[in-house]
C-alpha cells in the first residue's frame, strides 16, 4: 500500500473507516452490533459488580469516573463493614471540604481501593459517540480477580474538541492519583479513540498537573497515533481540528491541533518510571492497512524511545469485536506477545478467560 498522502479521497476515506473492513457484518450492522454489545455487556456488570457511578473528577458534566470494585482482601464487599447500604452508588456533585472540582471521597473507598491495581479504561468513538455508561463491559474479568476498574467519561465531540478531551483524560489521571493514592499501580486500557487519549496520558508532562502517576502499564487497540490523515477525511468534520477551531481561516492551526495531539509526534524519551511502564500496542486482522500502519510506526516510535513496547495482531478480529472479545470470558493469547523485527505476531484466541485480564495480569506480575 502506498502512502496516504497519495491516495485519493474515496481511499482515505475508506482506510479510516473501521466498518467498512468488517469481515463479519455491513458497515452499518457492525456498528449497530458494536454499540447492542457494549451496552448489554455493562448493563450486565452494573447489576453484578461493586460500582461508585458518576464520581465527579472535574468541573464539567462529561468529567465523571464510574468505578467497579473488586472485593474486599478480608473478604467483604463494598457497602460492608459498617459503609451501609451503598453497594452500587451514584455521586452527585459531592464538594465536601474540597471547594472546587475536585470532591473528597469518603474514607472508606480510599482504604478499600488501597490494595489493588486499577485499570482506567478509556471508550473509543471516533471521539465523537459513546461514553463511559457503555465502558462497565470491560470490568468483569477484571474485577473477579481482584482489579478495580475506572471508566472514563469525556466531551465527545461536537461539544469536546480534541485539545479539551485530551486534558479531561489527563485530569482523570491526576485526580485517581490524589484520590486513590495508594493503589497497587495504575494500567491504561484504550480502545480506538480511546487508544488514541490512552498513548496521549502517557506523554503527559505530570509537573503541571502536580501529580506523579505510577503508569504501570498500557494496552492500546485498534488506535490511531497520527491525526494529520484524520483531518483530510469526514471524520474531522464534527472533531474541530479544522478551521473553524480559528477565529481566522487559517490552514496553519488545523495542522498545529493535529501534530499536538498526535502520541507518534509526542514522542518523550523513556525515563526509569518509564521504561518500567509496559506497553502493548494491539491492532485487529480486518483492521484497515491504514490502521496496521499506524500501530506499526508508533510501536516503532517507542521502541526508538527506549520505552518496553510489544505489538500484537489479533486474528480473526475486526475493529468492534477485537474489544469485546478482549473482554469476554472464553477468550486468550495462544501466542505471548513479543517485539519483533519481522512485524508483530499473529495470535489466536482460545477458550480460557479474558485476553485483557490475562494481559493486564502479566502486566502486573511483571510490574
Amino acid at each position: 500500500m502506498g502512502r496516504w498522502q497519495d491516495m485519493t479521497q474515496e481511499e482515505l476515506e475508506k482506510q479510516y473507516a473501521p466498518s467498512r473492513w468488517s469481515h463479519r457484518m455491513e458497515k452499518e450492522a457492525v456498528i449497530e452490533a458494536h454499540v447492542r454489545e457494549v451496552t448489554e455487556g455493562t448493563r450486565r456488570a452494573q447489576a453484578t459488580m461493586q460500582t461508585l457511578l458518576h464520581v465527579p473528577y472535574g468541573g464539567s458534566d462529561g468529567e465523571k469516573l464510574d468505578i467497579y470494585l473488586p472485593t474486599d482482601p478480608s473478604g467483604g464487599k463494598w457497602g460492608e463493614a459498617g459503609a451501609g447500604d451503598e453497594s452500587k452508588r451514584s455521586w452527585k456533585n459531592r464538594e465536601e471540604g474540597s471547594g472546587g472540582n475536585m470532591p473528597c471521597l469518603p474514607a472508606y473507598p480510599l482504604l478499600f481501593l488501597a490494595a489493588f491495581p486499577l485499570v482506567l479504561y478509556i471508550h473509543g468513538g471516533y471521539w465523537q459517540f459513546l461514553s463511559k455508561e457503555v465502558s462497565g463491559f470491560i470490568a468483569p474479568p477484571l474485577v473477579t480477580h481482584g482489579i478495580a476498574v475506572a471508566a472514563v467519561g469525556y466531551d465527545v465531540a461536537p461539544k469536546g474538541h480534541l485539545d479539551v478531551m485530551v486534558a479531561q483524560v489527563r485530569r482523570s489521571v491526576a485526580f485517581i492519583v490524589q484520590q486513590y493514592s495508594k493503589t497497587s499501580g495504575i494500567y491504561l486500557c484504550g480502545h480506538s479513540a480511546g487508544a488514541h487519549l490512552a498513548a496521549m496520558v502517557l506523554s503527559t508532562d505530570w509537573e503541571e498537573y502536580g501529580v506523579t502517576p505510577d503508569i504501570k502499564g498500557a494496552f492500546l487497540v485498534s488506535g490511531v497515533y497520527d491525526l494529520e490523515p484524520i483531518l483530510h477525511t469526514s471524520v474531522n468534520n464534527l472533531l474541530r481540528v479544522s478551521r473553524s477551531d480559528c477565529s481566522a481561516v487559517t490552514l496553519s492551526l488545523p495542522r498545529e491541533v493535529a501534530q499536538r495531539n498526535s502520541p507518534v509526534l509526542c514522542m518523550t524519551a523513556a525515563t526509569p518510571a518509564r521504561k518500567a511502564c509496559e506497553v502493548l500496542i494491539a491492532v485487529a486482522q480486518h483492521d484497515s492497512p491504514e490502521f496496521h500502519r499506524q500501530s506499526q510506526e508508533y510501536f516503532q516510535a517507542l521502541r526508538s524511545a527506549g520505552w518496553s513496547v510489544s505489538l500484537l495482531d489479533i486474528a480473526d478480529t475486526d475493529h468492534f469485536d477485537v474489544i469485546e472479545k478482549l473482554s469476554q470470558w472464553g477468550y486468550i493469547l495462544t501466542q505471548t506477545p513479543r517485539c519483533s523485527d519481522q512485524g508483530p505476531p499473529t495470535c489466536c484466541l482460545q477458550e480460557s478467560c479474558s485476553l485483557t485480564f490475562q494481559v493486564i495480569l502479566n502486566m502486573i506480575s511483571r510490574a
